[in-house]
């Protein structure tokens, strides 16, 4: 393509009209690069129109950026050469005859320093270095770099690291971790919707997917991307048919689905070889280096011709070299240029808008730098701070649960699981709302209901015979055995050692749960524009007090739960303990009904229900009934002699077997056990109630009624020195500095708007000259 095309308003034969729309043009585009740099300095939510080149490293993506430059300044070759995006704003100027560049200081990214090919070649090399001996070998902030020059075209490109496809094997972790973050980067510029995207692939076979995999993850249909196979001259006489060569250049829709930029791949070449004066340079100038891509480009067109037997269409040469996707490229962004210059506008007012409050703002601020007015403003925060904190408890979805929610296997991660003594835990899945990201008061009442899960649901442990034995030991007066001494000391035992785990476990739980609501609080602070940002001393402050009160209440809160299980578990009281007499009464009496000759019981002697603990009301009624008829009987004396005797023999044979022999029947072992599961059962259904409700009481409604009171304690010790807690002098220091960077902000975004209102005027203007 002939570049003097691009200077065709400075022809004698322009026309005022034509040198108007050429001026528009000018403008836009020198418009437009203003404008991406104000949203790369102050994180501005728009972006100007661009083209994204990506690619791995052999696919001649530095190369290729070069060519469409028309000269050349970075490293090319294997490896890594680039670790910042490098993005290059170029504007083409008849007048150049060499690079005219300017490098944007990364301190001071409003001032543009002119620096020479050389010394912006030593400015990449010095970064890539740098960037290379850090811990992050990467950085997503750009070089940016403006560009005049005969032979550039008027467009903006944003070079990007070349990605990598390493190996899976262990000892390439390194460069595993390299090409991770590398992906990262580009995948994050691909995120903006403004970048037209330039996807290289060095592949002869479109199955192949290298690049495109990567781009299509953010772009599925390639709407907005241009694709583009390199190194063309290497791989035109690997195809030994004419077919082949036809389906690579016009590759079927099965293969490349979508609807790509251009409805087409463009196919280019870059001769090899570096511009320079030494021996080993190719090239003595840029002059010579651009004549060589338009030759390539010739060259290319006559082998592809001789492999197809016959000559391109216009279509398909019109894909084929660099300056035609040059050519291409300008053309698509000078329609997105001004597509968007309507659409650019308000938004420009908005940010206007935006920064001016942001202004207002810090002037407010600044005014209000003073003793009475800082603690003022401290006391506000803290009724702000204890409002959001209230909100949380009782339930709000202004937190976004995805950022700040906690699903119970997080929170069991975070904060810790409930597990048993054989270290089992209860499945997540049984827990309602389990799967949910929960915070707040709503994780709170989860991690409360999954307590109660747990613990209700334990079984008295294993009691082997050893410890019935071992816990008979020996009475003061005489030597008999008190089994019922001995279940309340192997049942208190037991449950002192089961519970209080869990008494541990539930309030670092509960904690996590409670110094999980300050960040959030923070976030609705920040959100509703209520947080006091700069006063980092004072919120520390705050954070430190609301952390301490969180310790300190819970563990004063565990201390009271403790006493409790401890006296449950010191002295029995059958009226607390026996919760199930009825089930025992039905146990005894099965021992009553028995035969002399089968004073044992055995394990099928104990009911289902008194096994689990329960007992319908029809066997608790038919229980009482068998015991009320015997006790009637004996009162009215209707018993027999025979009758009687017989009930005495059996008192004495169970006396025998239990108070009289040391020697362990199956039937004292089975009273035990029984003995022992009843007790158990009062401890735990005691501990239950009571550790739920402390908790609430002492842990809960204290962040409700007592810590405003200790916050406002806290504040009003620290504000005796104010200086402890508002750095003032600092603090005027950092927000002039704000006010500074804000009114230069201001000033560029006055000037943008009033240049993008000015180009669409005349765009408009123009637009009804050449109307028909």
């Amino acid at each position: 393509m002939d570049d003097k095309a691009h200077a065709y308003s400075n022809q004698p034969g322009a026309s005022p009209a034509m040198e108007m729309a050429e001026e528009a043009q000018w403008k836009l585009y020198e418009a437009y690069n203003e404008l991406h740099g104000l949203a790369q300095e102050f994180s501005t939510p728009f972006d100007a129109p661009a083209v994204l080149v990506v690619g791995h490293q052999t696919d001649g993506k530095s190369a290729l950026v070069e060519a469409l430059m028309g000269f050349q300044f970075n490293h090319v070759g294997g490896g890594t050469k680039t670790r910042r995006p490098i993005t290059l704003h170029m504007k083409f100027n008849p007048d150049c005859q060499t690079p005219l560049c300017y490098l944007l200081s990364d301190s001071d990214p409003s001032l543009l320093h002119e620096k020479s090919l050389q010394e912006i070649q030593v400015y990449i090399e010095a970064e890539n270095l740098r960037l290379e001996r850090e811990s992050c070998q990467f950085s997503s902030k750009e070089i940016i770099i403006r560009i005049e020059y005969k032979y550039c075209p008027n467009l903006t490109i944003i070079d990007t690291p070349g990605l990598v496809a390493p190996a899976p094997a262990r000892k390439n972790r390194t460069l595993q971790n390299q090409a991770r973050a590398v992906e990262s980067l580009v995948r994050a510029k691909m995120q903006h919707k403004e970048f037209i995207i330039l996807c290289l692939e060095d592949c002869s076979d479109w199955s192949n997917a290298t690049t495109r995999r990567i781009v299509m993850q953010i772009d599925p249909e390639l709407s907005r991307t241009v694709l583009v196979s390199t190194k063309l001259d290497t791989k035109i006489p690997q195809f030994a048919r004419a077919s082949d060569v036809e389906v690579f250049l016009s590759p079927p829709s099965s293969t490349l689905d979508g609807f790509m930029l251009g409805d087409s791949p463009f196919f280019t070449s870059v001769p090899s070889g570096r511009v320079g004066s030494g021996h080993e340079s190719v090239y003595r100038s840029n002059d010579e280096f651009k004549q060589a891509i338009s030759l390539r480009e010739m060259e290319d067109i006559v082998a592809l011709e001789e492999k197809l037997g016959r000559t391109l269409s216009k279509q398909e040469k019109n894909r084929i070299g660099v300056s035609s996707l040059k050519l291409f490229l300008e053309e698509l962004l000078q329609k997105r240029y001004m597509d968007s210059v309507p659409l650019i506008i308000p938004l420009l007012e908005k940010e206007y808008r935006s920064t001016t409050k942001k202004l207002n703002d810090i002037n407010q601020e600044l005014s209000t730098l003073d003793e009475a007015k800082l603690k003022e403003k401290g006391r506000a925060f803290n009724d702000l701070f204890l409002t959001k904190l209230s909100l949380l408890l009782k339930g709000t979805v202004i937190a976004p649960p995805d950022k700040f929610g906690e699903t119970l296997q997080d929170e069991r991660v975070h904060g810790g699981a409930f597990t048993s003594a054989d270290g089992l835990q209860f499945p997540h899945k049984l827990i309602p709302n389990a799967g949910m990201r929960l915070y707040g008061g709503a994780q709170y009442h989860r991690a409360m209901a999954e307590f109660r899960f747990v613990v209700g649901g334990i079984k008295c442990p294993p009691i082997t015979r050893e410890e019935i034995v071992n816990a008979c030991g020996v009475e003061d007066i005489h030597d008999g055995t008190n089994y019922s001494r001995t279940a309340c000391v192997i049942a208190v035992a037991k449950a002192r050692d089961t519970f209080e785990p869990f008494l541990h476990q539930l309030g670092g739980r509960l904690l996590h749960i409670l110094k999980r609501l300050l960040p959030i609080s923070v976030f609705l602070l920040q959100k509703d524009g209520e947080y006091l940002s700069g006063h980092e001393v004072f919120l520390k402050r705050v954070a430190s007090a609301f952390n301490n009160f969180a310790e300190s209440t819970e563990r004063s809160c565990r201390e009271k739960c403790m006493e409790d299980l401890v006296s449950t578990t010191r002295y029995v009281s059958w009226s607390l303990h026996n919760k199930n007499r009825a089930g025992l009464r039905q146990f005894l009496d099965s021992f009553a009904g028995s035969e002399p000759s089968t004073m044992g019981v055995h394990s099928s002697s104990l009911s289902p229900e008194f096994s689990s603990g329960f007992v319908g009301n029809n066997d608790k009624q038919d229980v009482k009934s068998r015991t009320d008829v015997k006790l009637n009987n004996l009162a009215s004396g209707n018993d027999s002699a025979g009758s009687v005797a017989t009930t005495e023999t059996r008192l004495a044979d169970l006396l025998d077997s239990t108070l009289w022999n040391r020697r362990l029947a199956p039937s004292s072992e089975r009273i035990v056990y029984a003995l022992v599961q009843q007790i158990f059962h009062g401890i735990r259904e005691y501990f239950l109630a009571s550790t739920e409700l402390k908790f609430n009481c002492f842990l809960l409604m204290p962040v409700v009624d007592k810590l405003p009171a200790l916050l406002r304690e806290d504040l009003d010790s620290a504000f005796e020195d104010v200086d402890n807690v508002f750095d003032i002098t600092t603090m005027r220091h950092a927000l002039a500095q704000r006010k500074r960077e804000t009114e230069i902000e201001l000033k560029r975004l006055q000037r943008l708007k009033e240049k993008f209102r000015k180009i669409h005027e005349q765009l408009v203007s123009n637009e009804a000259i050449f109307r028909p």
